[in-house]
């Protein structure tokens, strides 16, 4: 229940559920016994230019509609004339405009002691409650036409949740506010306080410039690929049937692939940042859509050395990144090794990545033909690093304290040749395979990565956002 004065009227955040001040606490606003009377929660509107954006729902739900079904959409239209078409726009332009209206003004948030409270819902109400504590990302997005318009999209990743609750859209500053806000609240801060501490100051560590992204991109397998695809198949087809509408739409999502793999990271992946704060690593990127992402202390699963082919005579990587809870997968899109490196020695303290790894057994050709010299294996005190891969290379490194479980696996063609997999699963639902081991060392690894794995979980430190000393 909402009182006058914009009040979320709940039991515990100073008005009662009733929405008349508690006959206890005189009118000073000190209860009897002393204690400070906690002040109101005050729920705060998005920004005015999110009806804009909402009342474009009942337009695409006629869009999708006709995208699914177009000839009944042709027939549809064929059957209404052009007086019918005008009086439609004028009913349905307000309709949606009003939706958009309503939409916005029934959804609220709020920012409590302990949580961050969303009110959504026309006709069906949601409120989420977001507990601070939980809070491992808050990402601030702005697309073109965001910051064109001054407002910017806010994204609460949280541990354990299938998908990001946002608020969209938020003026710039009020977002960025707004997060500073939450993450200090998260770290401990008092609430008192936490609005005053502001943004955490950022380092930048490394900037992809625009000429090397373009060039790692020429020089990846994908988009050479996908362009010989674009052009190849539509040939054939039309060598084959003759059929212009057959070579259209085939032609049309290769194309879309090619552009994807190519334009489509560059204008994605441009002007990529990653800069080092006391809340974690901070990833700036974006040409059209601008992108402020937050990588969590402590919440890295598994970080990825990704090495194509083409890319070792200039001497890049790409590093990838699974975390906990998080769709945020990229950490670096193109790098030299020994700066990409250091980045990755920030984001697990006390790691260095293993320059020699252990070969597997020769016998291993025989259950994997060529591919069996890309693997290798590598376990130091601090991570169970695992290689695969022959033209495209990628190490993977797993703290000892992030496995979940441990196993070992031996099929058939495995066990004629004393061969076996151990596999390693973390807290992302990923696994991690050092493939073709021995069986005598794949059972010692087992028992012993267990044991690495218990005691490092004892002595990891926990994981916070920031120290509030």
């Amino acid at each position: 229940m909402t009182s006058p004065d914009g009040t979320d009227g709940i039991p515990g955040d100073g008005t009662p559920a009733g929405g008349t001040p508690d006959s206890a606490t005189p009118h000073d606003g000190v209860p009897h016994d002393g204690t400070p009377r906690r002040p109101p929660v005050t729920e705060r509107r998005l920004h005015p230019v999110t009806p804009f954006r909402r009342a474009w729902a009942p337009l695409a739900v006629l869009a999708g509609w006709a995208a699914h079904d177009p000839n009944g959409a042709q027939e549809q239209l064929d059957r209404l004339t052009g007086t019918v078409l005008l009086l439609g726009l004028a009913v349905l332009v307000p309709a949606a405009g009003l939706y958009g209206f309503l939409s916005w003004w029934f959804t609220h948030y709020a920012v409590t002691d302990t949580e961050l409270r969303i009110r959504t819902g026309l006709l069906f109400r949601r409120t989420a409650h977001i507990r601070l504590e939980r809070v491992q990302a808050v990402d601030v997005s702005r697309p073109l036409l965001a910051r064109v318009a001054g407002v910017a999209k806010l994204r609460i990743d949280v541990v354990g949740a299938e998908r990001k609750d946002e608020l969209a859209f938020l003026g710039e500053r009020e977002a960025r506010a707004l997060r500073a806000e939450l993450l200090a609240r998260a770290a401990g801060f008092a609430p008192e306080t936490a609005h005053e501490v502001g943004e955490a100051p950022a380092r930048v560590l490394l900037r992809v410039p625009p000429r090397v992204l373009a060039r790692s991109l020429v020089l990846t397998g994908a988009t050479w690929g996908s362009l010989c695809a674009a052009l190849v198949v539509p040939t054939v087809l039309w060598l084959i049937t003759h059929s212009p509408w057959t070579v259209v739409g085939t032609a049309l999502p290769l194309v879309g692939a090619a552009g994807a793999s190519s334009v489509g990271r560059f204008v994605a992946e441009f002007d990529w940042t990653v800069s080092e704060s006391p809340d974690g690593l901070r990833i700036d990127h974006g040409l059209l859509d601008r992108t402020h992402e937050t990588v969590p202390p402590g919440r890295v699963q598994t970080v990825r050395i990704v090495e194509p082919l083409l890319w070792r005579w200039p001497g890049w990587v790409r590093v990838e990144l699974d975390v906990a809870g998080s769709a945020n997968s990229v950490l670096i899109p193109v790098a030299p090794r020994a700066v990409a490196e250091t980045v990755v020695a920030r984001v697990l303290p006390g790691v260095t990545v293993p320059r020699e790894l252990s070969r597997v057994p020769r016998r291993a050709r025989w259950c994997v033909p060529l591919w069996w010299r890309g693997h290798g294996l590598a376990v130091t005190g601090a991570v169970f690093a695992a290689r695969s891969g022959l033209l495209c290379r990628r190490l993977s490194l797993v703290p000892h304290a992030k496995v979940q479980s441990v196993r070992l696996t031996q099929g058939p063609w495995e066990r004629c040749w004393g061969l076996a997999d151990v596999r390693v699963d973390t807290g992302a639902n990923k696994t991690v395979t050092a493939r073709l081991r021995g069986a005598e060392e794949a059972a010692r690894l087992l028992d012993e990565q267990a044991e690495r794995s218990r005691t490092g979980r004892r002595d990891a430190l926990p994981d916070r956002w920031m120290t509030t000393g």
